[in-house]
């Protein structure tokens, strides 16, 4: 009996090859955070993928960091229309700041790795956060029509005034202050708001 045709045939290995891709970045990302030099054999053993199989995904240190940091972006700014489409403006832009603030707090914890891969003769340029000036443009956008901010508000705007969070250090009470301070951010863009 002939066997049929195969047209693809690395079509099933496709979301197994997600699957390895994303549980690297998901080890990786916890690693790096601990020690900017884990070994990537170790990152490797630990999401239970043989070398082969993560050198194929990450050719090397560099490649593995600079994703890592796209990655994040990406589901962040993804995130934003998600949840516009499930909430009220305002809503769903406070929200989105606590999902921002938790990249940026992976991403303090990754300083020393992005920095190490980065700062070598001829390494790649860190990705610039456009993803995320577009998802927070979005947002604002969403609010100014609703009238639940403060009119003439820009992404620059935005950024800046989030910059403080980077000025919060590691401790047990950092989630508190974290949340205070998006509080008092959302509290800012809603004075003056028309709609208010």
């Amino acid at each position: 009996m002939p066997q049929p045709k195969k047209d693809k045939p690395d079509t099933p290995l496709r979301s197994d090859a997600q699957r390895n891709r994303e549980r690297i970045l998901a080890v990786a990302t916890e690693e790096l955070t601990r020690c900017a030099n884990v070994p990537l054999s170790a990152i490797a053993k630990k999401a239970g993928v043989g070398q082969g199989t993560f050198y194929r995904n990450f050719p090397n240190r560099e490649a593995l960091v600079l994703e890592i940091y796209r990655h994040g972006m990406q589901q962040v700014a993804r995130a934003a229309p998600e949840m516009l489409a499930t909430r009220e403006p305002d809503l769903a832009l406070r929200e989105w700041m606590d999902r921002l603030a938790e990249f940026a707090m992976t991403k303090a914890g990754l300083a020393d790795a992005i920095r190490l891969v980065t700062s070598a003769p001829g390494a790649p340029e860190k990705p610039r956060p456009t993803p995320l000036e577009e998802a927070a443009e979005l947002l604002l956008r969403a609010n100014d029509e609703a009238g639940t901010i403060r009119p003439g508000l820009t992404g620059d705007d935005f950024f800046l005034v989030l910059g403080g969070l980077w000025l919060i250090g590691p401790g047990e009470d950092r989630q508190r202050r974290v949340t205070r301070f998006l509080d008092f951010v959302m509290d800012g863009l809603r004075a003056g708001a028309p709609g208010r």
